[in-house]
């Protein structure tokens, strides 16, 4: 009650009621806390765009970013930190290219949350919110920021405000990545889901659609189609208001847009890039991903997620999920592809001048147990050289517009087991993101009902803003 006295009666009027949006009345105060906390921060843009690398499957953060050479063997690994370009900060030996761009970047090692399914995981660092609940459709998340930015009208061009890499991978390997939560439009409507590009980039025949028109459909035709197409969409208002028909359209528009877009189109066409640049990101599916997402933000686009693909190889761990194998893979094939194209990215975005305006994130949806072959914490177990899934603690690694270079944030105990200082939720991470991009983390969105929803809960972490 003492809280109550000390804010306008009508606010406490409106708490009694927050039941029915899921908020109870702690979690009101809290959200009231951190827009009290936005306010101070001030809510300038600082970037135009934001590239999310999307690790997926959990990458073991004590041997990548926040390694522990004193723990005992069992807990610390076989890998060993070297130094990186700012004095006190170490981190893994596989990752030698980043260690020298430590400057440009913002290491989280504090990141904690509760949920060791990879499926429903990923929903809190792609939206800032938890899933709605167990077994929900994917038309009932909370929307990714991307198409929070695509709502919001963010972006020029004929281009899309939200692209999401996602490629195909080879010999049927599993893409459980397709089945997770949080990566589109969930209750804003199927309008604002990402444009999906799921072709190899490392191939020579790589294509991402068909934006060329047909040798029998000159423009004048296409033109003629696009008006008998609104034609039709009118004929109805019924169907005209059901949001799937509202979205078909929109993307019919989109398609008729870039169509007749010879710059659009050469945004999704690597062969313009000089092979020297193209090997520097890797020419591999990740490198090539992280390379279009240049591409793309270049052209325009505001908002572009990588997620990290299955390779299609056998007999070694599907994605970051290293549940087995866990040294050879991070040594072999997930270190050293990361480090190439996170590495190129930045020096390819700070040459173009457009670091400054574009954020980079880094991140899983979880980490990895703090001792080697743990018994089954919250997946599949461990193998005697693996690590079980692990959420209670891992790392976040951000870098460009609106974020300071060459600071750690948070800390983890002497195990990489729980924060050791300054905890931090995905929601925190994801507020951090809208205000880097200009957005009140706290603004409402009305959903299919009408209800006015607030789209995150979190605060921006100040110290490691610019």
């Amino acid at each position: 009650m003492s809280k109550c006295q000390q804010i306008h009666r009508r606010d406490c009027l409106k708490a009694g009621g927050l039941s029915l949006l899921g908020l109870d009345l702690p979690s009101w105060f809290h959200l009231r806390q951190a827009m009290a906390e936005e306010r101070a921060i001030g809510n300038r843009p600082r970037a135009k765009a934001c590239i999310f690398l999307f690790m997926w499957g959990g990458p073991a953060h004590q041997d990548t970013w926040d390694m522990k050479p004193t723990a005992p063997v069992e807990y610390r690994g076989e890998f060993r930190p070297i130094d990186t370009n700012v004095p006190g900060l170490q981190i893994c030996e596989h990752l030698p290219l980043l260690a020298q761009r430590a400057d440009k970047l913002a290491v989280i090692r504090s990141m904690t949350h509760d949920d060791v399914d990879h499926t429903s995981a990923t929903h809190y660092p792609l939206t800032g919110r938890r899933t709605p609940r167990r077994g929900a459709g994917l038309g009932e998340d909370w929307p990714s920021i991307g198409s929070v930015v695509s709502k919001l009208g963010r972006g020029t061009g004929p281009l899309p405000s939200f692209i999401s890499m996602m490629p195909v991978v080879p010999n049927g390997a599993p893409r459980f990545v397709e089945s997770s939560h949080g990566q589109g439009a969930g209750w804003l409507g199927p309008t604002f889901d990402p444009m999906r590009i799921d072709a190899d980039g490392s191939k020579p025949d790589y294509k991402v659609g068909d934006f060329e028109l047909l040798a029998d459909v000159p423009s004048t035709r296409s033109s003629l189609r696009r008006e008998l197409l609104g034609v039709m969409d009118e004929r109805d208002g019924q169907i005209e208001s059901n949001e799937l028909v509202q979205a078909t359209r929109s993307h019919y528009e989109r398609a008729f847009t870039l169509l007749s877009s010879k710059g659009a189109v050469e945004a999704f066409d690597l062969s313009q890039e000089p092979a020297s640049v193209r090997e520097r990101y890797g020419m591999n599916v990740h490198g090539q991903s992280v390379l279009q997402a240049r591409r793309l933000v270049e052209a325009g686009v505001p908002f572009v997620t990588v997620f990290w693909p299955n390779d299609g190889l056998t007999n070694v761990s599907v994605y970051w999920d290293t549940h087995n194998r866990n040294f050879i893979d991070l040594k072999t094939r997930l270190c050293p592809v990361t480090d190439q194209a996170f590495s190129a990215l930045l020096d390819d975005l700070q040459e173009r001048g457009m670091l400054d305006e574009t954020l980079i994130v880094w991140t899983g949806e979880m980490g990895r147990t703090p001792r080697i072959g743990q018994g089954v914490v919250g997946g599949a177990g461990a193998g005697a050289d693996g690590r079980d899934h692990w959420a209670s603690c891992f790392t976040s690694v951000l870098a460009g517009g609106g974020v300071r270079g060459g600071t750690v944030y948070g800390s983890s105990d002497r195990f990489a087991a729980y924060p050791a200082s300054n905890p931090t939720a995905p929601q925190d991470l994801v507020a951090t993101i809208y205000h880097s991009l200009g957005i009140d983390p706290h603004l409402q969105l009305r959903d299919s009902l009408g209800r006015p929803l607030t789209i995150c809960d979190g605060s921006p972490i100040a110290p490691i803003l610019a």
